[in-house]
């Protein structure tokens, strides 16, 4: 199985409700728990606090999309919202300024199906076709006030390119006794390479053109437990920890023969728990649900978080859409780079040090 997760905004929609929504809960719905606090006493839309967070993704968005990048990358963001509701023109003011997005009226109350199909006609638009029917059948209703999109697409080129021809099948490692055929590309050239010694792990950055983006892989030496071998170096990782790994990767190169899959993946995923987790309960609560900084209404409340992902890596380079203490020591002679087994992949804007897109091969398709 791959996972891949969009670090970063890369696609999300978030769809919000009629608190009267409650009474039509599944039982699924119905046994997920709220057990993170959070803070109540501020509205979850209001975009004036933090003070820097909105103005830094503005500036992050204006950096991301200059008109001369060697690379494809365009982010887009719209807001859908019920037509009979009215919504604060300040937010709607500070959405455009910082996050480039607009609201469009729309008549979810009678036409909820057409309202579906424009907006997956959108996101698909958007990512040049990669990312088809984010929304699926009745995900959004007669109840539904307000759907907020984020689409980011990718494409970019190797600043080294693989040869095709290199290009054979091998064994890829699902776990100590499984394997399953791959296309493994091949290339040997200079790239910044690092080991994590106490992860018993190696990162590898490979820049695309123009160096300002780079994929970064996290590689295991080998599978140490009984399932993927990713375990441990999950378990460690936290953005600190990733800076703090990756960051000799940008100034030591040396020769390297890296053997990485040819692959392609396409997940989607309810993003509603992962939330909940990180602490942001009382938008999913419709005792507690305070958006009054987007809208004067009382009974809006956030019922849905719907993320899709689309990764092609392949010798020309990525094509990407989506609709998150120890030393490190760098290595001084040639090393090979095989990623035959389960591993972590991101990619980054280095200006900012964004992860834009972040995953885990597993097991090919």
């Amino acid at each position: 199985m791959v996972f891949v997760a969009a670090l970063g905004d890369t696609f999300k929609v978030f769809i919000l409700k009629d608190k009267t929504d409650d009474a039509n809960k599944t039982d699924e719905d119905a046994n997920k728990t709220d057990d993170v606090s959070s803070n109540d006493s501020q509205p979850q839309c209001e975009l004036n606090k933090p003070v820097d967070v909105h103005a830094d993704f503005g500036k992050l968005l204006s950096e991301l999309k200059e008109n001369d990048a060697p690379y494809a990358l365009s982010l887009a963001n719209r807001l859908y919202g019920e037509k009979s509701y009215q919504f604060i023109e300040e937010f709607l003011a500070d959405i455009k300024k910082e996050y480039k997005a607009e609201l469009e009226s729309v008549d979810f109350k009678s036409s909820a199906e057409e309202v579906r199909v424009n907006i997956n006609e959108w996101v698909e638009k958007q990512t040049q076709g990669k990312i088809k029917d984010l929304l699926g059948k009745n995900a959004v209703d007669g109840l539904t006030r307000l759907v907020l999109v984020n689409a980011i697409y990718f494409k970019g080129n190797w600043n080294q390119k693989f040869n095709e021809k290199d290009t054979a099948d091998a064994a890829f490692k699902i776990n100590k006794n499984d394997t399953k055929e791959v296309k493994m590309m091949r290339l040997t050239s200079t790239f910044p390479v690092a080991v994590i010694p106490e992860l018993n792990s190696r990162v590898l950055e490979m820049p695309y053109k123009g160096k300002d983006l780079s994929m970064l892989i996290l590689l295991p030496d080998q599978i140490e437990d009984d399932s993927t071998g990713l375990e441990k170096l999950e378990s460690k990782l936290t953005y600190e920890k990733f800076v703090e790994w990756t960051s000799p990767v940008m100034k030591n190169e040396i020769e390297v023969q890296v053997s990485l899959p040819r692959f392609k993946l396409e997940e989607k995923y309810d993003m509603k728990d992962v939330l909940v987790s990180m602490g942001m309960v009382d938008a999913f609560d419709t005792a507690k649900s305070d958006f009054s900084g987007m809208s004067s209404a009382n009974d809006l409340v956030l019922s849905k978080v719907v993320h899709k992902a689309f990764v092609d890596v392949n010798e020309e380079g990525t094509e990407a859409a989506a609709a998150t203490g120890g030393v490190v020591s760098t290595l001084s002679l040639p090393e090979m780079f095989t990623a035959d087994h389960p591993f972590l992949f991101f990619i980054r804007h280095n200006p900012s040090s964004t992860i834009l897109f972040a995953g885990k091969f597993c097991s090919p398709m």
